[in-house]
């Protein structure tokens, strides 16, 4: 991925089947079927960090917290919901990320866009 954070997050993001762009609450997100938000960049929000939010399949928002607090948090409003918080601001895998992204896809995508997606790969 390239050096600017967001538009790797992008990228991965669009790739998915009927995704699409958008602000929401002053930063870019990205929605399925323009309706189901399932990223959120968070350039400094709400606090002085960079990162992004996103769905996430149960259990693995504790998980991943409890393990690297470091690069994993729990964001406001959407946490309680097991949403993850992905640090940016810091070393940063993006074939891991790529796997975080693709997760929240599928906690939100219809079955049928699910199974379009399980198709192409």
């Amino acid at each position: 991925m390239g050096n600017d954070p967001l538009e790797s997050l992008r990228k991965l993001c669009l790739a998915l089947p009927e995704t699409t762009e958008r602000l929401s609450h002053g930063e870019p997100a990205w929605f399925v079927r323009g309706k189901k938000t399932f990223v959120m960049y968070a350039n400094h929000h709400h606090d002085d960090r960079l990162g992004f939010w996103c769905a996430a399949p149960p259990g693995v928002q504790e998980a991943l917290v409890g393990s690297e607090p470091e690069r994993f948090f729990r964001p406001p409003y959407v946490g309680h919901r097991g949403w993850l918080g992905v640090y940016l601001d810091v070393p940063v895998d993006w074939d891991e990320i790529a796997e975080i992204v693709e997760d929240a896809y599928r906690v939100v995508a219809p079955k049928r866009l699910v199974a379009e997606l399980d198709a192409a790969r």
